[in-house]
């Protein structure tokens, strides 16, 4: 099972359900260029560069058939993924790509002053994510129960957003790109699942049905009183999910 991360803390975001994800598969969670400990692409920063770099990872490392599970943007790479053919089974939760022009305008102009926020925050991060309060004012866009998470949980995708060095360019890539193409019915490699915060005010929920048409052959799960992290809302429903929907 590959996991592939959105926005954020590289494979460290993951870490809610990884233990039990590894309980059952042999997992390889990966930090995409200019997260994580990987150095950022040297050329255009875009969807597809990103999912072509997965690919090639994939390939040069004798993973063909590998089931793919990603988040936010990462959800978004692995639909490209099986949209090109590429890999088995896919689990996108919350993906990008499938907003309307209001919708993604939004996107932009509500996410970029948050990452800009947590940027100048950055030293006082640890204090404020220690805080219920902290944690409700900084991460209400992202979770539907901020003030209920901990902050080991949060910090790591948190720093991420203002650490990482592509967060800016990907953050780009997402807004000033193409939006995500479907695949026919028929065309993927593997079983499809698709899985929505019903409070996601990221990829806000409207969007679901946008990427089912896309994706015919894709089976919807929604998550309930969750926003845009189920690995942070729902971590047990999210490993259920992903166990249940992998071979």
């Amino acid at each position: 099972m590959l996991l592939v991360h959105g926005l954020g803390a590289g494979w460290r975001s993951w870490a809610p359900v990884l233990d039990q994800l590894a309980e059952s598969r042999e997992v390889i969670a990966i930090d995409l260029p200019g997260f994580g400990e990987t150095p950022p692409l040297t050329g255009e920063v875009s969807i597809a560069t990103l999912a072509d770099s997965v690919e090639a990872f994939i390939r040069e490392q004798g993973l063909e058939g590998v089931s793919t599970v990603g988040q936010s943007m990462g959800g978004r790479l692995v639909l490209e993924l099986a949209r090109r053919g590429v890999g088995g089974d896919t689990v996108a939760l919350d993906p990008g790509g499938f907003w309307s022009d209001r919708e993604l305008l939004v996107f932009g102009a509500t996410l970029r002053p948050s990452i800009a926020l947590v940027r100048v925050l950055r030293r006082m991060l640890p204090t404020l994510l220690g805080n219920p309060v902290g944690r409700t004012l900084l991460l209400a866009q992202l979770s539907a129960r901020p003030w209920a998470l901990s902050r080991d949980t949060v910090l790591p995708d948190v720093r991420g957003l203002a650490d990482s060095p592509s967060t800016g360019a990907a953050l780009d890539a997402l807004t000033k790109g193409p939006k995500q193409e479907g695949a026919p019915a028929g065309t993927v490699p593997g079983r499809v699942t698709i899985g929505w915060g019903r409070r996601d005010l990221v990829t806000v929920p409207a969007q679901a049905a946008r990427a089912v048409e896309l994706y015919p052959d894709a089976v919807l799960h929604w998550f309930e009183r969750c926003g845009h992290f189920p690995q942070w809302d729902a971590p047990r429903e999210a490993t259920r999910l992903i166990l249940d929907s992998t071979g």
